[in-house]
């Protein structure tokens, strides 16, 4: 390592605090954190701090919790920490070009896809949801663009087949932290140059939401199973069966022939429901009812057999 940085952290979620634990294991001086606001979380809606600000507390590093960085007293807040660098994981705030101006070297960001393919908020599952066969981590220099800058390193994986949303982003956040902490040795030692993106081969991953996570059974069952694995484990793809939503953890394609109505029981057996696609038929082996937790198709046919028998119609 060539010198101890004076390092501001801003990042929200897990993902992020993987990060920050990685650089409060580093030689690094860590002079501040930002995190999102307190905001009301789970069933009960109790007001919640972010993983970040748990971990931040924990080491006893201040805390700055802004609504917005675009206000001169907040811009003034963090140019007095007067740091060096400023590290960005899914922080979940605009940081405008006054804020990027402040550190020494600038700002980098840490962002969960192989750039320029899908820049924005959900990475990880689009990804999977596309088919795509690679995700990976990038690490950037921050501009004013939504992750547009330059890029100084990137780490790749492989998305297997059995991957979810949940699986790939653990990984990615596994990979995140040693990049980052080299991205910035190299930039500390100023032998770190950024790579401009590729703006034509740009795409942009939305913010998920619960309402595309409805299944469409319309659709081919491949695309079905890339979104059920992409939506694991939130928001998780669900369907109406008669006045029940049921959950859908795990399913896979396959290629049955048939000439049912999209969404009808094909069979129901220890393996999973086979149910009617536009193209083909989705094997689905894991499933979660009102009330309960997710459980083998195979479980729940002991007691909801009639309920789940071919011929029922998922909407």
């Amino acid at each position: 390592m060539s010198q101890a940085l004076r390092i501001v952290f801003a990042g929200t979620p897990e993902f992020a605090a993987s990060h920050l634990a990685a650089l409060i294991n580093s030689p690094h001086h860590l002079v501040g954190v930002y995190s999102q606001p307190d905001r009301p979380a789970g069933r009960g809606h109790k007001v919640s701090m972010s993983p970040v600000k748990q971990l931040a507390l924990q080491h006893d590093i201040p805390v700055f919790q802004p609504k917005t960085l675009r206000d001169a007293e907040a811009q003034a807040e963090l140019a007095a920490l007067k740091p060096d660098l400023l590290v960005v994981v899914a922080y979940g705030l605009i940081l405008p070009q006054a804020v990027l101006d402040i550190p020494r070297l600038g700002c980098i960001n840490s962002h969960a896809s192989l750039l320029p393919r899908w820049r924005g908020a959900a990475p990880i599952q689009r990804a999977i949801e596309a088919g795509d066969v690679e995700s990976g981590v990038t690490v950037m220099q921050m501009e004013a663009g939504l992750d547009t800058g330059p890029m100084l390193l990137k780490v790749s994986t492989p998305i297997s087949a059995e991957d979810t949303g949940g699986s790939l982003h653990d990984r990615l956040a596994e990979l995140g932290p040693p990049a980052v902490l080299q991205a910035i040795d190299g930039l500390a030692a100023g032998r770190l140059r950024g790579e401009v993106q590729d703006d034509a081969q740009a795409t942009y991953a939305h913010k998920l939401n619960k309402d595309e996570a409805r299944i469409d059974w319309q659709r081919p069952a491949a695309d079905l199973a890339l979104q059920v694995r992409a939506f694991t484990p939130w928001p998780i793809c669900h369907s109406q069966l008669g006045d029940t939503v049921v959950k859908i953890w795990v399913a896979r394609a396959e290629n049955h022939a048939h000439s049912a109505a999209p969404g009808t029981v094909l069979a129901a057996e220890r393996e999973g429901l086979l149910i009617a696609c536009g193209t083909h038929a989705l094997r689905v082996s894991h499933l979660q009812l009102p009330g309960g937790k997710a459980l083998a198709v195979a479980d729940l046919l002991n007691s909801r057999r009639e309920q789940l028998a071919p011929g029922q119609v998922l909407a």
